[in-house]
């Protein structure tokens, strides 16, 4: 059982003075909620994605086990909770000690601010809370009518693929605009109701069954029983180029009413953690650079600087394995600060040949702040690195590519090259380190198999998880998958059958 309560007395003071500090530096936030709990539900939280309300499944279970071991042993330590809603709900930890009181509630704020002015989460549902507990309704309902076994192996299968989506898809499309209007007629419907839910099938449901009843309208007739009887030669190839893998399973998929409906639920908390994801560097080093600049100009009492120190230093620790977004993400930060306060920016500096004077270089712009924030508005962090990431950033903060020596048995440097820094950054990044799949045939070699095509960009696919992915699209889509992508420099087409994995030259 949850067991949180409102922050009060003393907290909620310092809570007003951690406020005016934000407003003071000009931080635009929602109204901001803090919520006070100990270390057991903060994991709860944590294992649920933050929410306190979700569906049933045992991957929550795994990941609460995981992260209350790594308390236990002191591996790890959660000092707060942030969730991207409106308004802002904040967990913090009834064991923190003051000062993390006082970093955490200013870190939150410079979240609550990106969250609300990023352009990548513009077009986020600011009410998942509801959201995710009716999602939680819905699938217990099917657990009670299916059986949860069939239900949560179903789930397992779609979470799988909750990373085959479009990023472009965060942004006004049609499907949002369509999406939006609905709910506010449902939601206008249920007032003039007396609050009474007239329709809870989903938009994606929806979709689903409107689309069933185009195919029939075309004497396709889609049975689960019968797979046979979904006859793709009767249309032409649809789903070209899409990249949206759950949004055309939904649509075109052999499958039945309930199971259409957890895909759309699943896709659709998919899509409100992605802008996340993609902008991890971006998120935590706003809120860091915040809670330093907070903290160090204004809440912090001299008394608390040693022990601010260490604990800042440990959060921004880096390791040559792995880059730490807050420590990245706050000192690119500080750099385009500092560039545009002193005008090393532009054509003019860019070509300056004395290193005597591009070392000296200040115009005195004081342009900085101004900047970060414009920066934090338009950015994810792979347009922050490919625009902002510098040879003399990398130098100073000593960002090289390590790769591991045998002999010496230790991580050394590969290379100090700035662009194949820059590259390696940026590879890992893109589509926030997943591979990118689009729909290129949905009637294969006319015998209703799926052709989908891996866009390389240099990385061949880990065959490994490949292979279990087409195993479980193939048990949504009951026919044979295929896959082309380049794989040890030749392209060639991955032929899954449901049974075993094949391999066949292109």
């Amino acid at each position: 059982m949850l067991r949180t309560k409102p922050i009060s007395g003393k907290l909620l003071e310092l809570q007003k003075e951690i406020q005016g500090y934000a407003d003071e530096f000009g931080l635009d936030y929602f109204p901001q909620v803090f919520e006070m709990c100990d270390y057991d539900t903060i994991n709860i939280l944590a294992a649920q994605g933050g929410f306190p309300i979700r569906y049933p499944h045992w991957k929550f279970g795994m990941d609460y086990d995981q992260l209350s071991k790594g308390y236990r042993f002191g591996i790890q330590k959660i000092y707060e909770m942030v969730i991207n809603t409106d308004p802002c709900y904040a967990y913090l930890l009834e064991v923190n000690n003051w000062l993390d009181q006082k970093l955490v509630m200013a870190h939150v704020y410079g979240h609550n601010d990106f969250f609300k002015n990023n352009m990548w989460f513009s077009n986020t549902n600011r009410k998942m809370m509801d959201v995710m507990a009716n999602h939680g309704s819905k699938i217990r309902r099917y657990m009670e009518i299916y059986g949860q076994e069939r239900v949560e192996h179903f789930i397992d299968r779609v979470l799988s693929l909750e990373n085959l989506l479009d990023i472009n898809q965060l942004f006004e499309t049609n499907e949002v605009i369509r999406s939006r209007e609905e709910k506010l007629r449902l939601a206008k419907r249920e007032e003039e109701n007396g609050g009474y839910v007239v329709d809870d099938r989903s938009g994606h449901l929806k979709s689903f069954m409107r689309k069933q009843q185009k195919m029939k309208d075309r004497n396709i007739e889609i049975e689960d029983k019968d797979i046979e009887e979904f006859d793709l030669n009767q249309v032409e190839n649809f789903g070209k180029g899409q990249r949206d893998i759950l949004r055309f399973l939904i649509e075109y998929a052999p499958i039945e009413e309930w199971e259409a409906d957890i895909i759309g639920c699943l896709r659709e908390e998919a899509y409100y953690f992605l802008p996340q994801r993609i902008t991890k560097i971006m998120n935590e080093g706003w809120a860091s650079y915040w809670h330093s600049t907070i903290l160090n100009t204004r809440a912090m009492n001299s008394n608390e600087f040693i022990d601010f120190a260490d604990k800042h230093a440990g959060v921004m620790a880096m390791s040559k394995q792995n880059i730490n977004p807050y420590k990245i993400g706050i000192e690119l930060m500080r750099d385009i600060e500092y560039r545009w306060n002193t005008g090393r920016f532009g054509k003019d500096y860019n070509e300056c040949p004395s290193l005597h004077d591009k070392e000296n270089w200040d115009l005195k712009l004081n342009q900085g702040r101004e900047k970060i924030f414009e920066v934090r508005k338009s950015h994810n962090d792979i347009s922050f690195i490919d625009e902002f990431l510098t040879p003399e950033f990398c130098n100073r903060m000593q960002i090289f590519t390590y790769k591991y020596n045998p002999r010496s048995g230790r991580m050394e440097i590969d290379t100090r090259d700035f662009e194949a820094i820059k590259q390696k950054l940026l590879s890992q990044l893109t589509n926030f380190g997943s591979p990118i799949i689009q729909v290129e045939d949905s009637n294969y070699m006319n015998r209703k198999e799926l052709l989908l095509k891996h866009i390389h960009y240099g990385v061949d696919l880990d065959m490994q998880f490949a292979t279990e992915t087409m195993r479980n699209i193939y048990y949504i889509w009951k026919r044979p998958v295929n896959l082309s992508t380049i794989f040890e420099e030749k392209e060639v087409i991955f032929h899954f059958d449901g049974k075993q994995l094949k391999h066949l030259n292109k």
